[in-house]
């Protein structure tokens, strides 16, 4: 048997919360501090329950907006769903090692004004949500698609997009953790820079970093 891990339990908690309370999809459930409290467990501990729960896809969380439901609440079906993201996650990481990283340097020397352009505005949409208190999860995917791009290699590309679901999941896992997407953004100017001068290992070795970075994930954590 494995042993559940906290958020997990958590999950469950906020579950059987939603059903007692009639809430149907489209309601907010209440803010994490309130959660909190009602449920005798820590902030931290609620927000990365929330988190799983966006990941398994039965809310969403809408900066401004709180968290919606948007899926109606199952029972073991979920933890179940968590657990199997929770195995894939380091395969998902060593995917995204080998493409991202070949790809970066790719970029670095293959690269036009318009990829150029595509990524500094991936840059900038993710600058102003994090400035705003937001994760910046679409400039975080909008950035990896035009690196991805600007390496103009069609079977890496369609090797990205196989995965890009599965990776679009670990992003908001990442992003959600406290400095996470401010360290996230860092990552990226570093490896837009080495792309812009040309640095094919600097961009390569650049884009390793992040995705070592951003892997660390407190789903893989006890």
């Amino acid at each position: 048997m494995t042993r559940p891990r906290l958020y997990e339990q958590v999950v469950a908690q906020i579950q059987s919360w939603v059903t007692d309370n009639g809430l149907q999809v489209g309601d907010h459930l209440p803010p994490e501090r309130e959660l909190a409290t009602r449920l005798g467990v820590s902030r931290a501990t609620v927000s990365q329950a929330l988190v799983a729960m966006e990941v398994a896809g039965l809310v969403s969380v809408r900066h401004g907006d709180g968290v919606v439901l948007v899926e109606p609440v199952g029972s073991t079906k979920v933890v179940n769903a968590l657990r199997r993201h929770a195995q894939q996650l380091p395969e998902i990481i060593e995917a995204r090692d080998a493409l991202e990283t070949k790809l970066a340097g790719l970029a670095a020397q293959r690269r036009t004004d318009a990829d150029l352009a595509a990524i500094d505005e991936a840059l900038e949409v993710m600058e102003r949500d994090v400035a705003a208190g937001g994760r910046g999860v679409e400039g975080d995917e909008r950035f990896h698609a035009a690196v991805t791009a600007a390496g103009h290699s069609g079977l890496l590309a369609r090797l990205m997009a196989e995965i890009s679901d599965l990776i679009r999941e670990t992003r908001i896992a990442s992003l959600s953790q406290p400095e996470r997407p401010a360290d996230s953004l860092h990552g990226h100017r570093r490896v837009a820079e080495a792309i812009r001068a040309g640095d094919a290992e600097g961009a390569a070795r650049a884009m390793q970093e992040h995705v070592v970075m951003v892997s660390d994930v407190a789903m893989l954590r006890d």
